[in-house]
């Protein structure tokens, strides 16, 4: 009888066991469907550019852009590429703007005063903690590593990354613009170019600003994006900040063979843009860009990198 009473509470047991390891295997598998259902199919797959450039021109709204015929070059990018037709900046003046496209954060700067200097994590460090590279290109800058405040019509302001000189960057990524180089392949990883305030579309009546600047972008640029749709890199162009009559509405638009062509209307800030870079090159998010996904629906398929194996392929 005891063999027999031992033999069931062993079965019962068995029973009992094997009926909790269901279950949990059940929650685990409802845990990684909801999971998956909360995530979009490309979540994993976003384009990996060998170069992105960043171009970032001042204080114009969107509607003193889009449509105007002094700024030829930039509505003819705007068919080519990506056009945000729901894009805006983060606060006024400048300089914040700045810091919350390389940062992710204001960092307590309200103001275009010059920054003393700046810590933490930013887009460069970031990228040089991945194996990666990094440049900014000011124009008039008088020389690589410069940290002074002013000089002819080169404003620090406009320059983030200096403020993290001698902290965790060292001088070689603050470069004049006349370092930019020829050779595109040469080019690092993620770099971001500042026109000077007369080509940045900042100084002058309105019109003759735009024009200036537009001229500029495509004196410079038409080169680099014909390189660029054949040698997987984009073009971002972006502005800081509106002229304070539009509520921050600004121009962004994504350039490169990785795009789709097309306007699209989601809302998005220099957070989002930031965050986009972030997760192409599996970054740490920066400041509020935790709180923002990114750009995901502007991206050519084909160009996606294919979804690795799933670990339960090939299982019966």
């Amino acid at each position: 009888m005891m063999s027999i009473r031992t033999a069931l509470l062993g079965m019962v047991s068995t029973l009992v066991i094997t009926g909790a390891a269901v279950a949990c295997q059940s929650v685990v598998a409802a845990t990684r469907d909801d999971g998956a259902a909360q995530r979009p199919d490309a979540l994993e797959r976003l384009p990996r550019p060998d170069h992105v450039v960043i171009v970032i021109e001042e204080n114009k709204a969107y509607r003193q852009i889009m449509g105007n015929p002094e700024a030829a070059y930039v509505n003819r990018l705007a068919r080519d590429g990506a056009l945000f037709t729901q894009s805006f900046a983060v606060t006024h003046p400048s300089q914040p703007n700045y810091l919350a496209l390389f940062a992710g954060a204001t960092l307590g700067v309200d103001d275009d005063r010059c920054v003393a200097s700046l810590r933490g994590d930013n887009l460069a460090s970031e990228l040089k903690r991945r194996g990666l590279s990094y440049a900014t290109y000011s124009e008039s800058l008088p020389a690589a590593g410069f940290t002074g405040c002013r000089t002819g019509h080169y404003a620090r302001k406009h320059n983030p990354a200096v403020n993290w000189q001698g902290v965790n960057l060292a001088p070689g990524v603050n470069q004049p613009f006349d370092a930019f180089p020829s050779d595109y392949s040469k080019l690092p990883t993620v770099s971001i170019v500042v026109p000077n305030q007369l080509n940045d579309m900042h100084d002058g009546a309105p019109r003759e600003a735009i024009r200036r600047g537009n001229d500029w972008l495509e004196d410079h640029f038409v080169s680099y994006v014909r390189w660029a749709a054949s040698h997987n890199s984009l073009l971002i162009l972006t502005w800081d900040e509106d002229d304070g009559s539009s509520g921050n509405h600004i121009v962004t638009i994504f350039v490169g063979p990785m795009v789709k062509r097309g306007a699209y209307s989601e809302k998005i800030d220099h957070y989002d843009v930031l965050r986009t870079i972030i997760d192409m090159y599996d970054l740490q998010p920066l400041g509020l860009t935790t709180g923002k996904t990114a750009i995901r629906d502007i991206w050519v398929p084909e160009r996606l990198p294919k979804r690795s194996a799933s670990p339960e392929a090939g299982r019966e």
